[in-house]
C-alpha cells in the first residue's frame, strides 16, 4: 500500500476529546437556530378520527417517517461504529485514534447522500482543492437521525465553510476558541445508543478496574454480518454484486457509491480489518491494496477511471458507479462533497 506510506493526519492543534461531561443539548447555545424555529411551521395539525374526533399530530413526525422509509436502516456512521465494536465485549479498541475523526466525515457524506448539503455552485471553486471548497445547506428538512439533524442545524445557522473545516470543527480540532462550540460531543456513545434503539446492540455495565463503563454488545449478528459480507464483496470479488436488503434497499439511490464510501471510511477509521478476519493473510493484503486504490480513485472529482483493481478485483465497479452518477446528473454537486470527504480521509495516518 505504497500510497499510504508517509501519510500524516492534519491536526488543528489541541484536541478536545468527546469524553467531556457536557451534554449534547448544551452545545447548541447560539440564538441563531432559535430565531429560525418559527419559520419551520411547528403548528399542530389535526386529522379526523373515528366518531368525528380530531387527532393531533406533529407534521414533522410524518416527514421524518417518510425520510426513514427512503433510507437504509443504518447510517454510514452506524455501520463504521458497528464494524469497530467487539461483538461480545461491546466496546471499541482503546488504541484507535482515527475513528472519531472518520465518523465526523461520515456525517458530512451522509448529509450529501440525503440531499441536504452540496458544494456551493461557483465555477471558481475548481481553483481550490476538493477539501477546501465551500459547502452549503440546500435542504434543511430534518432527517430523523439526531446527529445528522444537529450537524445540519449547525451548518444552516453558521457561516459557510469548507468540507475539511467542518470535519475539523465537528471533531474539536481547532485553535479558534470561538469555534470550539461546533464540536459534536459523545458521538460514539450516541451512535451506540441509536443502535440500541434499532435493536442491533444492547447496553451493559462493565467494570474496568477503577471505573464502570457502559458497553454495547451486539445482539443482532445478522446486521454486522451483512456489513462484513458487503466489505468482503468489494474487496475480493472480481464482479461486485450487492443483493438488496433492509440495510441497502434496491430502490436506494447511489447503492454502490454508498458502499464504496463505507468501505473507504472503514479503512480510514482503522476498522476495515475487522471485516476481513476470516480471509487468509494474502487475501487480506490484496483487500487492503484494493481499498487503497478505491480511496485514491473516489477521492477526486470527477471520479477516477478504472479497469479493475488488484488482479481484476471489482472490475465492474467503475461502470456501475458511472451509471449511478449519470442517473443522478442533477446531484453532481452533492457527489462532489462525497469525493471531498474521501480526500480528507487520505490525510489520516493508516495503522493497517
Amino acid at each position: 500500500m505504497a500510497s499510504t506510506g508517509g501519510l500524516t493526519r492534519r491536526r488543528g492543534g489541541a484536541t478536545v476529546h468527546e469524553d467531556g461531561e457536557e451534554s449534547s443539548s448544551s452545545r447548541v447555545a447560539s440564538p441563531a437556530p432559535k430565531q429560525q424555529q418559527p419559520e419551520r411551521g411547528v403548528e399542530t395539525s389535526y386529522s379526523n378520527g373515528e366518531n368525528g374526533h380530531k387527532i393531533a399530530f406533529d407534521p414533522r413526525d410524518i416527514s421524518e417517517s417518510v425520510e426513514r422509509g427512503k433510507q437504509p436502516k443504518l447510517t454510514l456512521m452506524e455501520e463504521i461504529l458497528l464494524l469497530g465494536l467487539k461483538d461480545k465485549q461491546g466496546y471499541l479498541s482503546f488504541w484507535n485514534d482515527n475513528i472519531s475523526y472518520a465518523l465526523r466525515g461520515c456525517i458530512v457524506i451522509e448529509l450529501a447522500f440525503r440531499g441536504r448539503v452540496s458544494m456551493q455552485k461557483d465555477s471558481s471553486r475548481r481553483r481550490f482543492p476538493l477539501s477546501d471548497r465551500i459547502i452549503e445547506v440546500i435542504d434543511d428538512t430534518l432527517t430523523g437521525e439526531v446527529l445528522l439533524d444537529e450537524a445540519l442545524k449547525m451548518m444552516k445557522s453558521s457561516e459557510k465553510m469548507s468540507v475539511s473545516s467542518w470535519i475539523d470543527l465537528m471533531s474539536g480540532e481547532t485553535w479558534n476558541l470561538m469555534k470550539i462550540g461546533y464540536q459534536l460531543k459523545q458521538v460514539r456513545e450516541r451512535l451506540a445508543k441509536g443502535l440500541v434503539d434499532k435493536g442491533i446492540l444492547r447496553t451493559e455495565k462493565r467494570n474496568f478496574l477503577l471505573f464502570d463503563m457502559a458497553t454495547h454488545p451486539v445482539v443482532d449478528a445478522a446486521a454486522k454480518d451483512e456489513i462484513r459480507k458487503r466489505v468482503r464483496n468489494v474487496c475480493s470479488n472480481r464482479t461486485v454484486v450487492l443483493p438488496p436488503s433492509q440495510f441497502l434497499p434496491e430502490e436506494l439511490e447511489f447503492r454502490y457509491l454508498r458502499t464504496i464510501s463505507m468501505v473507504c471510511a472503514s479503512y480510514a477509521a482503522n476498522v476495515l480489518e475487522n471485516a476481513l478476519v476470516t480471509m487468509s493473510h494474502e487475501a487480506r493484503e490484496r483487500a487492503f491494496a484494493q481499498v487503497d486504490e478505491l480511496l485514491a480513485e473516489y477521492s477526486q472529482w470527477p471520479f477516477g477511471k478504472r479497469a479493475g483493481g488488484q488482479q481484476g478485483i471489482g472490475a465492474n465497479i467503475g461502470q456501475v458507479i458511472a451509471e449511478e452518477v449519470e442517473r443522478g446528473k442533477d446531484k453532481e454537486l452533492q457527489l462532489e462533497v462525497v469525493a471531498a470527504c474521501l480526500s480528507v480521509f487520505t490525510r489520516l495516518d493508516s495503522l493497517l
